[in-house]
Order: structure tokens, then C-alpha cells, then sequence
């Protein structure tokens, strides 16, 4: 009886020490951080705007770090264990060249080991690919038409081509450098992230402050979005509709 009075005894002392501190015996276990992922392509030399990207989002507050294409699935490994344990969350992949085929593996990857992927962002891939069924988003950037992403199978998510063939001053070597496709990129990250966040902080209009947008996002068509007069969210299609269209960069 000594034994277990004293065992309440101390129960009771650090209950009220945390009280104290303003912490709770059944307090939730810390949110996970989102992780964006950038791969760079051919001998790691000449995808250097993956790393210009990376410190740019750096500077947003964004966990992000930079890669050779080549470590993809030990990342993935890493990451796909960091979810699982509710450290990460949410997952977002950007890459060049083949870094950009990389991301796209990588995010297929994680399908299979049952992670959800939030953003894919390729820069310029080699060849086509389907979108896995793990993915919310992909922003494909690409000059090439023959490297236009697909919606795989059971992929309900959203999916644009991006073409910029139009802009003659950007090509393979630069296009993972271009200072309006990394403010299109760095928009679409805030977003993931500051959705994924609760309680959003609104500005005297309304909008979610936290949210930063380049001064124009194109939409299908060729149209612009003026960042002070955003377009309604798009509609989601059912899910027999591939939600699949073409995009291009205005100049």
C-alpha cells in the first residue's frame, strides 16, 4: 500500500509540473514536415538551378534539399520510412533532365510502398511518363512534346504540360535556371505547403497571406492569372475524365 501510494504520489507531481508548463499528459505528437526533394541531372554539373531552386525555398522556410539523380531510390527509402514514422509530410519531387525521369520514379516508387506524393515537379525529362496513382500534382516543364507526362492508372490527380518550345532563350542546358519557371515552381511548393499547414493566415483581402504567388500563372490556353485577382479553384473532374492539360508560358 506504501508503494502505490507513492507511485500516485509521483504520478500526481508530474502531472502538475506539466500543467505548469503549459504541456498536457496527452499532448499530440509533433505535425511532420513537409520535405521537397531536387534531383539534378547528367554528372550533377549542369542542373545547377536545382540547387538556386533548393535555396530559394530554403529562404520560404521549406525543408529542401538537393541530389544526384542517382541516389532516387535510397531517398525514397529514407523517405518513404520518415512518413511512415510521421516525420515527413508532405513528399514533393522536383528534377532535371535525368533528374526529371528520376522524380518520376521515384514518386511510382513510392506508390508501391504506399507513400502519398504531393507535388511532382520534372524539369525537362527525357522520354513520357504515366503519373502513379500516389500523386496529387504533376507540373510537368518541358520543351519537348514527346516528353509530355500521362495519367497512369487509377491516377486522379491533377496534371499540366507545361510547354515552353515557344520561348527561344530557353533550352535544355537553362530551362532548370529560368527565373519565371522557378517562381511557378516556388508558388505550387507554398501552396502544398501552406495547405498542408492548419489555421491559414488571411490578409485584408481575404486571401491566405502565406501563400506567395509569381505575378502571372498561366492557365490552359494561354491565358493569365493576375496574383492580385486569382482564378477560382478549377473544377475536379470525375473520374473517368483524364484531368489532363496543356499549358504554355507566356513571355
Amino acid at each position: 500500500m506504501r508503494r502505490s501510494g507513492l507511485l500516485t504520489a509521483v504520478f500526481a507531481l508530474t502531472v502538475g509540473i506539466a500543467v505548469a508548463f503549459g504541456a498536457s499528459p496527452g499532448a499530440s505528437l509533433p505535425q511532420p514536415r513537409a520535405h521537397v526533394y531536387l534531383l539534378r541531372g547528367l554528372f550533377n554539373v549542369f542542373s545547377l538551378g536545382m540547387d538556386s531552386l533548393t535555396e530559394e525555398l530554403k529562404r520560404r522556410g521549406v525543408d529542401a534539399t538537393v541530389h544526384g539523380y542517382s541516389e532516387w531510390q535510397t531517398l525514397a527509402d529514407r523517405a518513404a520510412a520518415d512518413y511512415k514514422a510521421r516525420k515527413e509530410a508532405p513528399i514533393i519531387l522536383i528534377g532535371h533532365s535525368l533528374g526529371a525521369d528520376a522524380v518520376m520514379e521515384m514518386a511510382a516508387y513510392l506508390g508501391r510502398k504506399g507513400v502519398p506524393v504531393a507535388l511532382v515537379v520534372p524539369f525537362d525529362g527525357t522520354k513520357s511518363f504515366a503519373a502513379s496513382d500516389n500523386v496529387a500534382r504533376v507540373l510537368n516543364l518541358t520543351q519537348r512534346d514527346y516528353a509530355y507526362v500521362r495519367g497512369g492508372p487509377g491516377f486522379h490527380g491533377t496534371l499540366a504540360n507545361v510547354d515552353v518550345s515557344s520561348d527561344e532563350s530557353i533550352d535544355h542546358i537553362n530551362i532548370d535556371k529560368s527565373p519565371r519557371l522557378h517562381a511557378r515552381v516556388v508558388a505550387e511548393v507554398l501552396a502544398v505547403v501552406g495547405n498542408h499547414k492548419s489555421a491559414p493566415v488571411k490578409n485584408a483581402n481575404g486571401a491566405d497571406a502565406r501563400i506567395a504567388r509569381p505575378a502571372t500563372l498561366p492557365e490552359q490556353g494561354g491565358s493569365r492569372q493576375n496574383a492580385d485577382n486569382p482564378a477560382p479553384p478549377p473544377h475536379k473532374p470525375p473520374n473517368s475524365t483524364l484531368p489532363l492539360h496543356t499549358e504554355e508560358i507566356q513571355n
